[in-house]
């Protein structure tokens, strides 16, 4: 039976490939299949820069039907154009939603214009620098059927003319000045450089925008026009720079702030008027409305006497919008009556948003540790509770997870249930020292913090949680984000638990340590750096860096207090004391398009010490999982070459460390719309810092290091809908750093049992 089916499907696609794509093609029509290939060819002499050819490819890029990648390879089963063909478009049925669904009409060349093509390629090496350029093109037709062809392009540089000799505008008025002082310093318009249109277009946008930075609030870029001589000079191009004849005459005077007034208006758009004077000019302020008089001189960059700059004007727009309590901002230049003045008043207009917020979210939740599952939040928050931007914000949640995935053919049974309710007030500043770098590109955030958790692990054990914090978030350049935890403080303490997992402790000392009710007093910084480079910014970099001390302040005020020696205790329960360091370095490399290398390593460390014998258990380190090693459950493999005791799902808890590696990278590329694809391998494991009898093999060093290594590779499937992802990783184990029972480096057993499946929302890194 399986060789007949076999032979039907054989038999089924011969009859589909041998089926005729042109019998409804009208007379001398030929159908495009495609470019059999692109020739580009130039002088000895010249370079063929990258960018004019991806601008020659993207010209002559015309799908063919049923095209894989196009314009060059095509499916071998034109299932499309075979219902074209041969199926009625009058079909009913089911025959006729086939045919509606995937019927296709065929690309003629007369639709691709090979000629037109050429004419704009022509026209494109122009305004690039590279006049005189010849093109071509041919048919390339298939010999068994001569109405089908293919296109082959043939495009010949010539050699480039560069820019010789630059003429400036005439500096007999001041913007024609500031104009030339700009011109001169861009990077765009310099002498020997290859004539490009785009180029200047750019050069003519950009000094517009400075001298519009300088009071020339009336000028624009089509002000400005080029002149290019390609006769005079052999084998060069003397450009010109002037004014247009059409140039209006208040474009060419400088213009100062004058009066500058505010309108804020409440949400209701009825009550009565309040005005107070500020340093940034009179502000009208529609009562009742919550309104800190010292919040909108904040926002606005400009002062009475200062040079009109569109970016301040941009900024002042941007500055109060970011606030988020107004629903409607306007900044408006107004210039007075008289057509000689060179002043500009500034009128700003906003309306108050409604200040309360709820907010009711249902959710899918992933996180790192590979639990998936449903939650619910409900939010309340005043957005503007103190008049200055301040945001109280009340949040109930509710989550039940499980666990995906599963190693050695074990699936995981882990499932849970949280409840938490936490409260936030932001401020939209520092409460800081002044010598604290900031950039006012953003808001910089000060943020109090309380809240309480109670988690429940079935089988295991019920714990609660409460935590605050005060923390500050400030950008300190327009790539360094900063955030600061002046002081935190985390009470952990369990309510009941199983007689398994109480066995479990008792197997293991030094968890059992991490579990105990204790006080997490912690400090700590993290500092985040972003940028992208390289040509058309392709590339990106992100590094992070943390730094968590916990308990040492505490620690030192009891030493002061005379409680040098002995365990130190708060409020009668012991506080940890502990050190722990992050980096991360996550790298992008676009390829071409939307194909692109991503690469990550981690290292991360923690000590515990003084008060403190083990690090608190939510400190330390684990891998596996969806956003990990994703061949391997969360907390499956380390620590170092450690093999768990089949204990069931109490297992779970050895396998964490203080310390950890791990080395991702991934191929991602597009397939279809949304639709993503990867390729990646992982490497990385954890360990101990210092060694543990119940856990054999599992402390770093140097020796074990590489050894030790858990290396996974796999696919994965990305639907990326812009505001989320949803992901689907299929890892394969490829070697465990414990002994299997199996010889090699790829001691995994069976190929089934090496399989893990995460599904997660979002790219891993």
């Amino acid at each position: 039976m399986r060789q007949i089916k076999l032979l039907l499907l054989a038999v089924v696609v011969a009859l589909i490939a041998a089926c005729s794509t042109t019998a409804r093609l009208g007379e001398g029509e030929i159908l495009y299949t495609g470019v059999s290939k692109v020739r580009v060819t130039a002088p000895d002499s010249v370079e063929i820069p990258s960018g004019i050819s991806d601008n020659i490819h993207m010209v002559i890029d015309v799908p063919a039907n049923n095209s894989l990648y196009s314009p060059y390879i095509r499916s071998p089963f034109p299932v499309g154009l075979w219902l074209y063909n041969h199926w009625s478009p009058d079909s009913k049925g089911l025959k006729g939603w086939i045919y509606n669904k995937f019927a296709e009409e065929p690309v003629l060349m007369s639709d691709v214009r090979p000629d037109l093509r050429m004419r704009m390629v022509e026209d494109m090496l122009d305004k690039s620098g590279y006049f005189g350029s010849t093109t071509s093109y041919e048919y390339k037709y298939n010999r068994k059927n001569p109405r089908k062809a293919r296109v082959i392009y043939n495009v010949h540089l010539a050699t480039p003319k560069r820019i010789v000799e630059i003429i400036y505008p005439d500096d007999t008025i001041p913007v024609a000045k500031e104009l030339t002082k700009y011109l001169r310093r861009d990077k765009y318009l310099r002498k020997g450089m290859i004539f490009n249109n785009d180029s200047l277009a750019t050069v003519r946008v950009r000094v517009t925008e400075r001298v519009r930075n300088k009071g020339y609030y009336y000028f624009r870029p089509e002000f400005l026009t080029y002149y290019a001589d390609t006769v005079s000079v052999e084998e060069g191009v003397v450009v010109k720079v002037a004014f247009t004849d059409n140039i209006p005459e208040r474009a060419l005077h400088k213009l100062y702030v004058g009066k500058i007034t505010t309108m804020v208006r409440n949400n209701t758009g009825v009550g009565t008027i309040d005005t107070f004077e500020t340093k940034r000019g009179t502000v009208y302020q529609m009562k009742p409305s919550r309104l800190r008089k010292n919040l909108i001189p904040s926002c606005i960059t400009t002062k009475t006497g200062d040079v009109v700059s569109v970016r301040r004007l941009s900024n002042t727009q941007a500055y109060l919008s970011r606030l988020g309590i107004f629903n409607y901002i306007s900044v408006q230049p107004t210039p007075l009556d008289s057509l000689t003045s060179d002043t500009l008043n500034l009128d700003i207009f906003c309306n108050f948003d409604k200040p309360l917020e709820t907010q009711l979210e249902a959710n899918v939740t992933s996180k790192s540790n590979s639990y998936l599952g449903p939650g619910l939040s409900f939010l309340v928050s005043n957005r503007n509770i103190f008049g200055g931007g301040e945001r109280l914000t009340v949040k109930l949640d509710g989550a039940y997870e499980w666990q995906v995935g599963k190693v050695e053919g074990k699936r995981s049974q882990f499932s849970s249930y949280e409840i938490g309710l936490s409260t936030e007030l932001a401020f939209p500043r520092l409460l800081a020292p002044s010598f604290i770098p900031i950039t006012q590109r953003e808001l910089n955030w000060t943020r109090f913090k309380l809240g309480g958790t109670l988690m429940n692990r079935p089988r295991f054990f019920r714990m609660v949680q409460f935590e605050g914090s005060m923390e500050y978030d400030w950008m300190s350049s327009r790539f360094s984000r900063n955030h600061f935890t002046l002081f935190g403080l985390k009470y952990n303490k369990l309510l009941n638990t199983t007689a398994s997992f109480d066995e479990t402790m008792a197997q293991n000392p030094a968890i059992a340590l991490s579990f105990e009710d204790q006080f997490i007093p912690k400090m700590d910084y993290t500092y985040t750096f972003t940028k992208s480079f390289g040509r058309r910014r392709k590339n990106s970099i992100l590094f992070q860096g943390t730094l968590i001390e916990g308990g040492n302040i505490f620690s030192g005020l009891w030493a002061i207090g005379g409680s040098k020696n002995g365990e130190k205790r708060l409020f009668g329960t012991r506080f940890s004391q502990f050190m722990k360091a992050v980096v991360q370095t996550v790298y992008t490399r676009k390829i071409v398009g939307d194909h692109k290398i991503v690469s990550r390593v981690y290292v991360g460390a923690a000590h515990a010490y003084g008060n403190s014998q083990e690090v608190p258990y939510g400190e330390q380190f684990y891998v596996g999982g969806a956003n990990s090693i994703r061949a391997f459950p969360v907390r499956s493999i380390g620590p170092g070459s450690y093999k768990a005791a089949d204990r069931g799902d109490n297992t779970y808890y050895d396998q964490t460390g203080t310390f950890r590696f791990e080395m991702n990278m991934e191929y991602r590329f597009p397939i279809a719309g949304m639709l993503k694809g990867a390729v990646f391998m992982d490497a990385g494991n954890i360990w101990l810092l210092k060694d543990d009898p119940a856990r054999p093999g599992g402390k770093i060093t140097g020796d074990n290091f590489f050894r030790d290594l858990a290396l996974g590779t796999g696919l994965g499937l990305r639907f990326d809908m812009g505001m989320i992802v949803v992901r689907g990783d299929l890892g394969v184990g490829i070697h465990l750093p414990y002994d299997t029972g199996h010889s090699g480096y790829y001691n995994m057993g069976k190929f089934g049992s090496s399989l893990a499946f995460n599904l997660a929302i979002g790219y891993p890194f």
